[in-house]
């Protein structure tokens, strides 16, 4: 089992940065590849970026790539997302979720564990 609570939301201006964090709980946490997802309001869940157990294989969405980057810290159970010149349409709840699944590293269904979400609004 793992629980995963995200914090460092917020409302920032176009350009802006912003650092989202997802503390996890469990003994297994480096055993997960991490992964963060968004959703925005009328729209599907969407990947944003996943990093391997270990920390040393990253992937993002072409629509964050060069903006965002991800990690993670094992020995404090963290994942981060960094987010530079963000722009109106990254507004939306941005998740953190554990991968359990082997099929497809951006579909949601793959991931067994996800926090509760946290807001970051953009504003033009």
């Amino acid at each position: 089992q793992v629980q995963l609570v995200e914090s460092g939301g917020g409302l920032v201006q176009a350009g802006g940065s912003l650092r989202l964090s997802c503390a996890a709980s469990g003994r297994t946490f480096s055993s997960y590849a991490m992964a963060w997802f968004r959703q925005a309001p009328g729209k599907e869940r969407e990947f944003v970026a996943i990093i391997g157990g270990r920390g040393g294989i990253t992937y993002y969405a072409d629509s964050v790539k060069g903006r965002f980057t991800i990690s993670r810290d094992n020995d404090k159970s963290t994942v981060a997302l960094q987010m530079h010149t963000l722009k109106p349409e990254d507004t939306a709840v941005y998740y953190c979720a554990a991968r359990t699944g082997y099929s497809d590293m951006y579909n949601p269904s793959d991931y067994g564990y996800w926090g509760q979400g946290t807001q970051v609004t953009v504003s033009s």
